[in-house]
């Protein structure tokens, strides 16, 4: 292989991204991999009295308590089922690139996949769906379409400082009011 070739073959991967695949129902979602910290099986959660439906609870992970939404939940009203391939999946959340990090747990159906594609791949599908700004571009391959879900849109301001309060809630604080 030339130099100019092995060039253009690297800049062409390059350009691919890694996608975590997921179901919801019998639809087909995709997370960026790079906005994954850690894909777990299920564990016990902690309900939160007051909070949405789609807020699952909290868990310890690491001496932080996380909070995990039910994407299901969030998207269709009905909860994630419990399968084998049913995921608590920690991803990276940031409402914007000036934002400190947080984890953040979302159950996920099937997320057993993944995928390699250019993220340009994916358009615009025409709709103003302000009620799910997380659901972001379709992506069309041979079973059907694939839907990109951007984390950050995940969280209205709401649930946010409902999820990630100033100050953050540490594990004793939250054991002395169990």
């Amino acid at each position: 292989m030339s130099e100019i070739t092995a060039k253009r073959a690297a800049v062409k991967q390059a350009a691919h991204a890694l996608f975590l695949v997921f179901r919801v129902g019998s639809e087909r979602y995709a997370l960026q991999a790079i906005e994954v910290a850690q894909v777990l099986p299920c564990h016990a959660l902690k309900p939160i009295p007051g909070t949405p439906e789609w807020v699952a609870g909290v868990f310890a992970c690491r001496g932080v308590v996380v909070p995990v939404i039910d994407l299901c939940a969030l998207a269709f009203g009905s909860p994630a089922q419990a399968r084998t391939s049913t995921r608590l999946v920690l991803v990276n959340y940031r409402r914007d690139e000036s934002a400190e990090t947080k984890l953040l747990g979302l159950i996920l159906e099937q997320a057993t996949d993944t995928l390699r594609c250019d993220p340009a791949d994916f358009q615009p599908y025409g709709l103003d769906n302000r009620q799910a700004p997380y659901l972001g571009p379709v992506r069309k391959d041979e079973q059907g379409l694939l839907q990109w879900v951007r984390v950050r849109d995940l969280l209205n301001d709401e649930v946010r400082a409902l999820l990630f309060p100033s100050p953050p809630l540490d594990l004793a604080s939250l054991e002395a009011h169990s």
